[in-house]
């Protein structure tokens, strides 16, 4: 094995360790030490397997690093935000990217559903994967249970 240059994802950390996922393969890497890593920190890094069995790796050069944070907002969707969501259907999702850096994501869902469906996207590594690869740091759920409709948006700062 050789060392790889990429976007990892702090999935895992604790004091001795931590676990990384390259946002664009979503390969898994155990670190054999926890440089000062946690959850949510998005590295523009290298790694590179430990002798000798190379199952752990290390981390050998930090270009970046950032942390995403994730927002359960109180807010509502923007009005242009429901007017994506009034051109969909239940179970659609509309995409658009912001001026600048960043998307927004409108999710259609069933109005029951609108609190699950926050709590699913806030839990999910993938969207901390998706806010790395935007160049996010912020992700900010917004939600409109009475109008079935979700917001993500995924922020610059």
């Amino acid at each position: 094995m050789s060392e790889k240059t990429g976007t990892f994802v702090v999935t895992h950390a604790e004091s001795e360790s931590a676990v990384v996922r390259d946002v664009e393969t979503a390969q898994v890497h155990t670190l054999a030490s926890n440089p000062g890593l946690e959850v949510h920190d998005v590295l523009e890094a290298t790694v590179a397997p430990e002798p000798p069995l190379e199952v752990t790796w290390e981390v050998i050069d930090v270009g970046d690093r950032r942390s995403i944070e994730l927002v359960d907002s109180d807010l509502e969707p923007t009005q242009h935000e429901k007017d994506l969501a009034a051109d969909a259907e239940v179970g659609d999702l509309q995409q658009e990217e912001r001026a600048g850096t960043g998307e927004i994501h409108v999710f259609c869902v069933p109005e029951d559903e609108v609190e699950a469906a926050a709590t699913d996207v806030l839990e999910d590594e993938e969207t901390v994967a998706r806010a790395a690869r935007l160049e996010a740091v912020r992700v900010e759920v917004r939600r409109a249970p009475d109008a079935g409709v979700l917001s993500v948006r995924y922020l610059p700062d």
